[in-house]
């Protein structure tokens, strides 16, 4: 009686193997969508942190609700809901960039920015607002043809454009007014 039980257990489990074995089918169709190239057409990427470092040391941190990144040819990644930038020197923050809404041009590195568009310098204790903003990273620039205001401590400076060094420390603005607190000598 063991013997043919056991002889069942073996013939049920042979059974059950070749019936696995033998049962599963994969159709040209799935097989060759498995091996073809991507098809996405986008990565979308929520709460995201960006650092870009030299030789260990940070010199750019991005901060985004929401990135979308495009399978282009000019590897395009869009910040939808805004992102915020931090530029460090020797792990001292420099310069902080907002905006509400940003896009990455990969290839020709130019970065734009629009919507309430703020850049902060820490060294000089100044602040740029405007409400479109282009930043060339590989010629560390930035620029805008749009409405700007440059508010310092004892100063308010408005035109209709600008061009700055990255870390806007050095700017030049383009038919533009100027408050300045003056003292009066009595």
């Amino acid at each position: 009686m063991k013997r043919i039980l056991k002889i069942g257990i073996i013939a049920n489990i042979t059974a059950f193997v070749a019936v696995m074995l033998f049962s599963c089918s994969n159709p040209d169709a799935i097989i060759q969508a498995l091996g073809s190239d991507d098809t996405l057409s986008g990565i979308i990427a929520d709460s995201v942190v960006f650092y870009r470092s030299d030789s260990g040391v940070i010199n750019l941190e991005l901060h985004t609700p929401r990135m979308v990144r495009m399978e282009t040819e000019d590897e395009i990644m869009e910040f939808p809901l805004g992102f915020d930038v931090y530029m460090f020197d020797k792990g001292q923050k420099t310069t902080e960039l907002h905006a509400d809404y940003g896009k990455s041009y990969g290839k020709s590195q130019l970065i734009e920015a629009a919507g309430n568009v703020v850049v902060k310098n820490f060294g000089s204790d100044e602040t740029m607002y405007s409400d479109k903003l282009f930043w060339y990273r590989e010629l560390q620039m930035i620029y805008t043809r749009s409405h700007v205001k440059i508010v310092t401590p004892d100063k308010q400076i408005e035109a209709d454009s600008l061009v700055a060094s990255e870390d806007f420390s050095e700017y030049t603005m383009y038919s533009g007014s100027a408050m300045l607190d003056v003292d009066e000598e009595e």
